[in-house]
């Protein structure tokens, strides 16, 4: 998916960030060092003077059928809760159907606000040519440890429009500031939608009052904000979870994510965003993000196609109080094993729900020398188009799938290599074996009738590596959708 560094905004759009750089010197100011909280402000509600009317959150545009994240979400020492974004102590969520979207009926605007402010994180597309929103949100970073607000919008991706995109973003950014009584550094921007358009400003900054009068720690918000930044998703993803990090000391952690197309491992068409209530310092939060992020959203492909919008936002709002959690503590490590299971769920979810996927394709690679060398080889495999075609046609083709692992430029004994899909062992020591092929195809074809996992496992040796990627199948359907995207 993307890269953890934190880069500055190319020189090209610095002079469209400079109302916002001069905000940020007054933000350092107020921050002495990275540490969350070390003067408590609250946000404001909302600043409006002029009434707004209450969003109804049970209406249609913010409905939408969910993922199935009970069968997403790893296995561990956590325990599923609900409450999504705002499960987490200290968060409130907003949603608002502005008119973004050139059609349909679905709110396409979101909010996400850490009343007492939040520890920021983020990890971000490694497409060269970046969205506005992007690079606004690593200059923020670079410079403020501390985020307040998240303001999400869907219909435009404000993406490849130059400096007047930069001032959409940052004018964005102000009118959260003025809508809450922030300041715009303490404000991240995500957008997503059609590529080389500018948001609809005239319509987007009045919209910004009406989130910030509704914002709520309510389930039914957190939901309509995983339902907002969609677009053509079917279903939204949403999770959160509870973990004793020691001592029976409880953390929650919640996210909400968004993507069906242009999804690769460089980080894809895709939006998320994660709340935790652990007390953190920035770069302990920052580096357990990263590697979360290399285990989850960098494993997944539906199409091969690297955005230029992928985002992931994570913040830590230090409401479940107690010490900052040190680096390389117990607490730690069993709280980033959290954070990494929401991760996968939450990226499992958009491979799942791939534009016009039939079934998840889960590839599990043993046996390299090194975890990232099995990564590499699961990541080549899912995204190989002609195994997801296959798959989609319920064909065994076993060649397929040691071809693109072969090819994954990771060195491997073939004679070393063993494939099975399912529970049908197709090779062993390098040599094919015969199986039904007509039992095999069943396996694919009865997985895909519900929409389940076709489980593909590798091994290329004796290592220790292990590593895991997730896709989907390659149909007619994705065709139609993108062909038409824009017409």
């Amino acid at each position: 998916m993307s890269t953890c560094a934190i880069q500055a905004t190319p020189g090209a759009f610095a002079a469209a960030a400079t109302s916002a750089r001069k905000s940020l010197k007054r933000a350092k100011a107020r921050t002495s060092s990275t540490r969350m909280h070390a003067t408590p402000r609250k946000v404001v509600q909302s600043t409006a003077t002029t009434p707004v009317a209450k969003t109804d959150y049970s209406a249609d545009e913010y409905d939408l059928p969910y993922a199935p994240m009970e069968d997403l979400l790893p296995k561990g020492p956590w325990t599923p809760i609900e409450g999504g974004l705002t499960a987490p102590a200290g968060f409130k969520a907003a949603a608002f159907k502005a008119g973004l979207r050139a059609s349909g009926t679905r709110a396409d605007c979101a909010l996400v606000v850490a009343e007492d402010g939040a520890v920021g994180a983020g990890v971000f597309t490694q497409n060269r040519v970046a969205a506005a929103p992007v690079m606004y949100c690593r200059d923020m970073l670079k410079e403020s440890p501390v985020v307040r607000a998240v303001l999400i919008n869907a219909g435009q991706a404000n993406a490849a429009t130059g400096t007047a995109g930069m001032e959409d973003a940052c004018a964005s950014a102000r009118a959260v500031s003025a809508a809450l009584g922030i300041g715009p550094e303490e404000v991240l921007l995500e957008s997503t939608g059609v590529i080389g358009q500018r948001i609809k400003i005239d319509k987007f900054l009045p919209a910004i009052p009406t989130l910030a009068a509704n914002l709520e720690s309510s389930q039914e918000a957190a939901m309509a904000a995983a339902t907002a930044i969609c677009t053509t998703d079917l279903v939204r993803k949403t999770l959160a979870i509870e973990v004793d990090v020691g001592g029976g000391r409880m953390i929650k952690i919640g996210g909400i994510s968004k993507g069906s197309g242009m999804i690769h491992p460089n980080m894809a068409t895709m939006l998320g965003v994660i709340t935790c209530d652990a007390p953190m310092e920035q770069e302990v939060w920052r580096k357990m993000l990263c590697r979360a992020a290399a285990k989850s959203f960098n494993q997944i492909s539906v199409d091969g196609d690297t955005s230029t919008n992928d985002s992931v936002i994570a913040l830590a709002s230090g409401g479940a109080g107690g010490d900052v959690i040190a680096e390389g503590s117990a607490e730690a490590v069993a709280l980033e094993g959290a954070l990494t299971a929401v991760s996968i769920g939450l990226a499992k979810a958009i491979a799942w729900d791939g534009e016009g996927a039939t079934c998840l394709i889960e590839v599990n690679v043993s046996g390299t020398e090194t975890m990232k060398d099995a990564r590499e080889v699961a990541r080549s495999v899912v995204s190989s188009s002609l195994t997801k075609a296959a798959v989609f046609g319920h064909d065994p083709n076993w060649g397929r799938l040691a071809c693109a692992a072969g090819y994954a430029g990771i060195p491997f004994r073939q004679e070393d290599m063993r494939i099975a899909l399912g529970p049908h062992v197709l090779m062993e020591a390098g040599q094919p074996l015969p199986f039904d092929e007509k039992e095999a195809s069943a396996y694919m074809k009865d997985t895909c009738e519900v929409h389940g996992t076709v489980q593909v496992d590798i091994s290329v040796g004796e290592g220790e590596g292990k590593g895991t990627a997730w896709g989907c199948d390659l149909t007619y359907d994705y065709v139609k959708i993108n062909a038409e995207y824009t017409t």
